[in-house]
């Protein structure tokens, strides 16, 4: 029986379930099982969800401190981060091969629902490029700077969700989510502070 729980909390298992649903996507794509919208609607939530998993962990700590959970997700907010980037990664490349232009991908990228959603990318690509024990050695209080951009991040990624969407009401609903947290862990601090 440990020797199970030992198997899903190891981080290969957990990369594993985390990219299922990549592979999946991928493979009903190019066999027409999922047509372009689902593709997209899909990672492109999966992304948003990840993301929003990976900033909750701290506001998650505080609410329930030294429980296992917790614990966990803090452990390996790391990779929730890489998928969430992952997600939004073949979110674009789905779109861009629909596309398939590059004068078409060009003109998009200067309306305001797509150019927040490539500036969420490029510091997605950053955070996930520097989601490593090196990258945290090497840069040191950069690193922690550079990992604030998360927040610039997630109002790129709700504003670019709020205008393209068909129906807001997902990502305002998973932003209040969100705000909540984010809130909580802010009054938190603030009490911490006021006390300490």
């Amino acid at each position: 029986m440990s020797a199970l729980l030992n198997m899903f909390r190891h981080r290969y298992f957990l990369c594993l379930v985390l990219g299922l649903p990549f592979g999946y996507l991928i493979i009903a794509y190019a066999q027409e099982k999922l047509f372009y919208g689902e593709v997209v609607h899909s990672s492109g939530e999966l992304s948003v969800r990840l993301f929003m998993l990976a900033l909750i962990v701290t506001p998650l700590s505080m609410m329930f401190p030294g429980k296992a959970f917790p614990r966990w997700l803090m452990k390996n907010r790391r990779y929730f981060g890489i998928a969430s980037f992952a997600y939004a990664a073949l979110h674009t490349v789905v779109y861009m091969l629909k596309l398939a232009l590059w004068p078409d991908i060009a003109r998009d990228a200067m309306l305001s629902e797509y150019w927040t959603g490539w500036i969420a990318l490029f510091i997605f690509l950053a955070l996930a490029a520097t989601s490593n024990d090196f990258s945290v050695t090497r840069l040191k209080r950069t690193w922690k700077l550079l990992h604030r951009f998360a927040y610039l991040a997630g109002l790129m990624l709700f504003t670019h969700w709020v205008l393209v969407a068909f129906d807001r009401g997902a990502a305002i609903g998973h932003l209040m989510v969100l705000a909540g947290f984010e809130g909580y862990r802010f009054w938190r601090v603030k009490i911490l502070k006021a006390h300490g």
